[in-house]
């Protein structure tokens, strides 16, 4: 196993939107030494994140546009930010879109535009990721899936959805069981409802009030909340954590 270094970099995908938990948590990750590599659809919020984040951090920062879901794009992204930044250390794929469609509805393209995002998008960054973490000897990967996976849906978003994120759960655990040996971890953060715009936009008080109320807390969560969850779950003290499911959903979902 090799020792985690000190210049250390994440790759995070979807960590551009303005309220999303993918950009808390490069801030997050920024504060805590991390150098950071955004790969976003919007090239140019891709940038002005990382910009963004290496100026308030002091950290090395650099972003990139691609499709996630385009196994191509997803590569050429990756080797972009390899060849600018410190080692690759960690991938935390956030990169996702919602589905409130229901399920006798929903047709061709809307299942394929949510399962090649959320769930094959998801696995050609982190294979390519992977590839340099198994190269290296040390890695940390982190797949984001949701309640809604474990529920069945009943937050926002529905089949297609909840089927893409229990995918995720799947993918990270077989990721762990065959990248262990190389000294590399596979985890899932689980969030539950989160104040950001996946919600289908700003939410009213009424009804932050009314999603915590099927929790045991007295609130939603935000995004720091889950991007505390990911820097635990990245950090070197994590390397005896693997093919695990962190449910950050204020009890929403107890086993």
């Amino acid at each position: 196993m090799s020792s985690f270094p000190a210049e250390r970099t994440a790759v995070l995908t979807g960590a551009a939107s303005p309220r999303g938990i993918g950009r808390a948590t490069a801030h997050l990750l920024a504060e805590h030494g991390w150098h950071i590599g955004v790969v976003d659809v919007d090239p140019t919020a891709a940038a002005e994140t990382a910009a963004e984040v290496s100026e308030q951090h002091g950290v090395r920062a650099v972003g990139v546009g691609a499709d996630v879901a385009d196994r191509a794009a997803a590569r050429a992204a990756v080797d972009q930010l390899e060849a600018q930044l410190p080692q690759l250390v960690a991938v935390v794929a956030f990169a996702g879109v919602s589905s409130p469609v229901p399920y006798l509805e929903v047709d061709a393209d809307e299942w394929h535009r949510v399962l090649s995002i959320n769930l094959t998008g998801t696995h050609w960054i982190t294979q390519r990721v992977a590839e340099s973490l198994v190269v290296s000897g040390v890695g940390r990967i982190v797949g984001i899936s949701s309640v809604s996976a474990q529920r069945g849906g009943g937050t926002y978003s529905r089949t297609p959805y909840s089927a893409s994120k229990a995918g995720v759960v799947g993918l990270m655990r077989s990721i762990a069981r065959e990248l262990g040996p190389h000294g590399v971890t596979a985890n899932v953060v689980s969030p539950g409802p989160v104040d950001t715009d996946i919600m289908g936009g700003a939410l009213s008080e009424e009804r932050k009030t009314a999603m915590a109320a099927d929790g045991v807390l007295p609130r939603i969560g935000t995004p720091r909340d889950i991007a505390a969850a990911v820097h635990y779950l990245i950090s070197e003290d994590a390397g005896f954590v693997t093919g695990q499911t962190l449910n950050v959903d204020g009890g929403l979902y107890m086993h």
